[in-house]
């Protein structure tokens, strides 16, 4: 028996190959499939099952490209409604393959259809549970994103916590757990950063597994605090209920590079978002005017679904050199599938053919200091939780996520200064904010983590266990 988790870090999710006796298994693969199919052909076995534990919001799965390449079956849990072919399992149905065993577990809560996967090994014994976002380590998922007719987001969490209760506490504490996301997902509100547990480490750890909680407690805990999920959330999920383009057929029709005057010609005539998807010390050093920044090299994929409202807007890119197919194949993992093509040469060639250009002015921390004794504005862009943990005293919290709804608070005049944790949701914001006419802005090169070192006064939040 064979198990691998394949982790991308761009989308902090959790895709699985599980392989016994020639057969292979898949969980929550990612949309460019390719890789799975490779790692089956050399070790001469067959895809046989696609399994699938929900729906999922935040990208955009491979399973109906999967099942058209190799005649593998995809496997959804009870209640689960799609517009192409599916096995809709059972609660405690049970999959073979080779010569081990999945059960499905019907979770509701996250979803309704939501399941986890129960792997038996080749002596019968529970050897790991597949949790989807069912259950994260360290928390749970997030039960506001299934909300229909009479169903509130509290009627979802009571599913939950019953879910959690009756199908995966009452398994040993020795299962391996295999979550769908780690850190950096928005399908809940504090994940690990680990990406591999075991039952009995969350049933000490994690807070929505705390002994004796009553289901009130749950409700109230799972649903505090939630933030609004990401405007691409519900349009991902209609692609992965009703099926997609093949990535192939993106990747060949948006890999187009564009010459400067094509380029050019092609931003006058559409609605195109130029998007920069370069370092950002590269970006602040110029950039063409009116473009938006977001680094390939950061939480790219999230930060395009949350910024960047429809998935079918039309977007020009500018990346570094061979950078290009890479850029394409992220945007498609979160369904943008509208690249009318890039810039070719990169920004260099805008700079070689005299086009006009922006640049970002950047200042170290110690810059900041002294501004700050001049009563200049200074906006956080880190997330509520990071803000309220510690922050500058003057600050105030502007989240990147949700730039649109602090627009006002910005100064049309006079200098203000911006900065996240570490400089690049800082340079995002930035750009956001110049496209918008804030010539204004000022980013803080190093964040946070620079001004910690300097003498700025800041104010830190003491944070109480969670667990009782």
């Amino acid at each position: 028996m064979i198990i691998e988790q394949i982790y991308t870090g761009c989308l902090a999710q959790g895709a699985y190959y599980i392989e016994s006796k020639g057969e292979v298994a898949i969980i929550d693969p990612l949309r460019e499939v390719q890789d799975y199919i490779d790692r089956a052909a050399k070790a001469n076995s067959k895809i046989k099952y696609i399994f699938e534990t929900h729906f999922h919001a935040d990208f955009v799965s491979g399973h109906v490209t999967l099942a058209e390449k190799t005649g593998a079956d995809i496997v959804y849990g009870p209640t689960a409604k799609t517009n192409f072919n599916a096995i809709i399992a059972e609660d405690n149905q049970v999959f073979k393959v080779g010569d081990i065993s999945i059960t499905v577990l019907h979770t509701p809560g996250h979803t309704m259809e939501s399941s986890c996967y129960l792997l038996k090994d080749e002596n019968g014994k529970n050897h790991a549970l597949f949790s989807g976002d069912t259950l994260f380590l360290g928390d749970v998922g997030r039960p506001d994103l299934a909300q229909k007719g009479d169903i509130t987001e509290e009627d979802l969490a009571g599913f939950l916590f019953d879910s959690l209760r009756i199908k995966i506490m009452p398994l040993a504490d020795d299962i391996i757990v295999y979550p769908a996301h780690g850190a950096g997902s928005a399908c809940g509100k504090n994940l690990s950063k680990e990406t591999v547990g075991t039952i009995g480490n969350q049933k000490e750890t994690n807070y929505a597994l705390r002994a004796n909680m009553t289901k009130e407690e749950f409700i109230k805990e799972v649903t505090d605090g939630l933030l609004p999920p990401p405007a691409y959330f519900p349009l991902n999920v209609k692609l992965n209920k009703e099926g997609y383009k093949s990535i192939d057929d993106v990747i060949k029709t948006s890999t187009k590079p564009l010459s400067v005057k094509d380029f050019e010609l092609v931003a006058n005539e559409t609605d195109a978002i130029i998007l920069d998807v370069r370092h950002q010390t590269e970006f602040i050093k110029g950039f063409i005017p009116q473009s938006i920044f977001i680094g390939i090299d950061g939480g790219f994929a999230p930060w395009v679904g949350a910024l960047i409202k429809d998935i079918t807007q039309p977007i020009l890119l500018v990346a570094a050199k061979g950078r290009e197919e890479d850029t394409i194949t992220r945007l498609s993992r979160v369904g943008f599938d509208n690249v009318l093509g890039y810039l070719e040469g990169s920004f260099d060639a805008w700079k070689q053919a005299g086009k006009e250009i922006d640049t970002l002015e950047s200042v170290s921390a110690s810059v900041l200091e002294e501004k700050i004794k001049e009563n200049m504005p200074v906006f956080d862009v880190r997330k509520p939780g990071e803000f309220s943990s510690e922050h500058i005293n003057v600050a105030e919290s502007t989240p990147l996520d949700f730039l649109n709804d602090h627009i006002s608070q910005f100064p049309k005049k006079g200098d203000f200064y911006i900065h996240c944790a570490g400089g690049y949701r800082s340079v995002i914001a930035a750009s956001i904010l110049k496209a918008r006419g804030f010539h204004n802005v000022i980013d803080v090169a190093g964040g946070f983590g620079a001004i910690r070192k300097t003498d700025i006064e800041t104010t830190a939040a003491v944070c109480p266990s969670t667990l009782k």
